[in-house]
Order: structure tokens, then sequence, then C-alpha cells
């Protein structure tokens, strides 16, 4: 494979990307709160409409069509998370999955148990489990953060992961500010101790290839949409985890894994939009096996994301009243930064009627972290984040647009 990047057939494979805002081209900076929908996806999505929906379990074609598109799609993710195909299970969204999971998993909770969350995550990924454990009565512990490093402070983490901890969760990487967590540090603790490991994966999964057996994961989540597909949450549980599972579900549904997890008539459009989805990131790499092409696929996607964040990094170091909120080690290409005298919202404002520059402002439900760092304050951040679609002329005219804004 040819080692330059392919940015134009890449954006040609994005119907979005051909958007105008007051006359510029629309510049898709908002890739954290979700991505662009690759072409092959959307036509996925309609042509599984037009042939003709069913629901599962019919003696008729599009009924068994809906059937074999369910399994392809897990096939694709198993592959993308390096998992097995039965270990995943829909929902309607990452947050929705990750409450019917704490609600089913602290079932076997019993009073003197303990949880620890992080004071990092997106708050999907602490809430969910601090009002299990509240319903149960059992104490949660918290992973802190240090502002200033912008990093998980685990200087104490054999005190806070002890003999009682029942399960630990963390975010890969922050939705926020970008920082990569030591999930695999984190996991090993949790061995020592017989504790489960749920990791968010919302962020990174666009960003970076998965392995749920090298980062210890027992229960990963992540959402298609974040992924150049449609709108549909994934929740992937190693199957000793899962058959132990006491979901809330109806008498008449499924009792075995995943069924038991999937409640009602899942998004089959949503579904279809998957494989196309995976397969666009593998269709940048190389090797023999679907796995193989991810891997390399997002080795391409990261070189290229880092290369953009690193002009926008370097173009904002020194302009004036401008602070970047960025950790010294591993991070997505995430950017987030705040304007000493502007409200985080105005200047998203500014950046999109006068330059087309669609980013986003706020906590993005990092609430916890806004509050450690003091941004939530002055409204929280403004933050701009990479797709592989973005170009090094879309990175450069942020940088501008920046700066000029700053100068008043």
């Amino acid at each position: 494979m040819n080692d330059i990047y392919p940015i134009q057939e890449i954006r040609s494979l994005f119907p979005a990307l051909c958007r105008l805002h007051n006359g510029n081209k629309a510049v898709y900076l908002d890739g954290p709160g979700g991505s662009q929908v690759v072409a092959t996806a959307i036509t996925a999505m309609t042509n599984y409409m037009r042939r003709g929906v069913a629901n599962t379990h019919g003696k008729f074609p599009s009924s068994e069509e809906t059937e074999a598109l369910i399994e392809s799609a897990k096939a694709a993710l198993g592959d993308l998370l390096a998992c097995a195909p039965n270990e995943i299970a829909f929902g309607a969204n990452a947050t929705s999955n990750m409450f019917a999971v704490s609600r089913a998993l602290s079932r076997s909770w019993n009073p003197g148990d303990e949880i620890v969350v992080s004071e990092m995550d997106h708050h999907s990924h602490i809430d969910t489990w601090i009002l299990s454990a509240r319903d149960r009565g059992i104490m949660v512990r918290h992973l802190p953060v240090d502002p200033k490093a912008l990093t998980l402070d685990l200087s104490d983490l054999d005190a806070i992961v002890n003999a009682k901890t029942r399960l630990v969760a963390v975010g890969y990487a922050s939705n926020a500010v970008g920082t990569i967590n030591d999930v695999a540090r984190i996991s090993r603790r949790c061995r020592e101790v017989g504790a489960l490991l749920s990791v968010d994966a919302v962020h990174i999964a666009p960003h970076k290839a998965i392995d749920m057996d090298a980062i210890g994961a027992d229960m990963l989540f992540c959402s298609v949409y974040k992924f150049f597909g449609g709108h549909i949450g994934i929740a992937a549980i190693r199957k000793y985890v899962f058959e132990a599972l006491d979901t809330y579900r109806l008498h008449p549904a499924p009792s075995t894994a995943p069924g038991k997890l999937e409640t009602g008539t899942q998004s089959h459009e949503a579904i279809a939009s998957i494989v196309p989805a995976v397969d666009f990131i593998a269709g940048l790499g190389t090797g023999s096996t679907r796995r193989e092409r991810l891997v390399s696929g997002f080795e391409r996607i990261e070189r290229h994301e880092n290369a953009l964040a690193g002009i926008i990094r370097q173009g904002l170091t020194d302009v004036p009243g401008l602070t970047l909120y960025q950790s010294e080690g591993p991070k997505t290409a995430t950017v987030a930064f705040t304007l000493e005298g502007q409200q985080p919202g105005d200047v998203c404002r500014k950046l999109c009627d006068r330059y087309g520059i669609f980013a986003a402002d706020g906590d993005y439900y990092a609430e916890t972290l806004a509050h450690r760092v003091g941004v939530d304050r002055i409204g929280g951040w403004i933050r701009v984040g990479f797709a592989p679609y973005n170009t090094e002329e879309e990175a450069e005219l942020l940088v501008r647009a920046v700066r000029e804004i700053a100068a008043g």
C-alpha cells in the first residue's frame, strides 16, 4: 500500500463534507461529539429500508436477512474490539447500555462491597455505577485526577482498589481533553484483588485499535456513531461475565447472552451501517485478516490525526490569554482550550459564523473533570477534534481563526 495518506479519496467518501455555511466550506472539528457518516454506511442503511424491513425469527426472506445483518455486524465488531461476536450486545446508546449492565451487575453486590469510578470520565460511566451502588448501599471510591497534569493520579491505586472492590469503571481516554489512561495498569490491580474492569471506549474507538485482552477489560462500551456509522450503542462483555449477568428482562425474552441484554427490537437500519463503517477503517490498512487491516488502518489514522493536532497545539501555544488543556503523555487528537475574557460558547459561534468551523463548547458531560480544573466557572472548554477526513488546511484555518478572535 502507498504510504501517502489518501486524504482526497477519503474525503470523497463523506457526503457531509460538501456542506457550505455562510459561504464557507464546513469544517467539521466536532468529531469527539460524533463523526460524519461514510457514504457506504448511508447506502447500507437506506438499502436495508428500501428492500423491506422485518423483525427477527420470521420464516421469510426479510426476517432472515435481518438476522444475517445482525450476525455480520457482530462479526465486524468482534474484529474491531478483539472479542467474540457472541460477546457483543446492541442497545440504544452507550449510556443506556451502561445503565442496563450496571443495574444487572449490582444485583450481586452486598453490604461491605465497594466500587471505584474515575474523576476523568464522561458521567455516563460515573453516574450509572454510582446510582447502582447507592441502590445497593455500598461504598464508592474515586480514582482522582491530577488537575495540572490532566492524568489520573494512580499513586494510591493499591489502596483505592482493594480486597473489597467488586468493580472499577474507567475511561480508556478522556472525551474532554483526550488523555489516554493507563488502563492496563488498572486492570492488573483489578486482577490482583478479583475485581471486574469496565472500560468506556466511546471516545477512543475512532482513533486507536482496541484489544480487550491487551487492556484487560471485562466489559467495554462504545457507540457506532463515533466511528462513521449510525446511532447505536455497543456493549462488549466477556463470556464469563455475560453468562452470570442477571439482567432485567421480559419473561419471554432470551435468557442467554447476548440476547438477554438486548431489550426490545433493535435499530436494524443502524446495525446495517456497522460493517461499512468498520470496513472503511480496515480499507486504510493492510493484512490478510480484517483484524490485521483494522490495526494497520488505525495506525495510519493515528499518524494523520496526531499530525493535525500537532499543528493546532503548536499554533496556539503563544496566543495571548489562551490556555491549552493537555497531558504530556499519550492522548488522542483532541484539543481543549479556553480564551481569557471570552465565553467558550461565544468563541464557537464566531468560529462557525465567520469561518465555517464547527467546534463544541461546554463540559461534554465530563462534569467532574471540568470542576477539578476550574473551567466549570466559565462555561467549560472550547474543544476541537480530528477525524480521518480532516486536512492540514483545516487545522491551519483553525489556528488563524482563533488568533484573529483572540486579537479581537
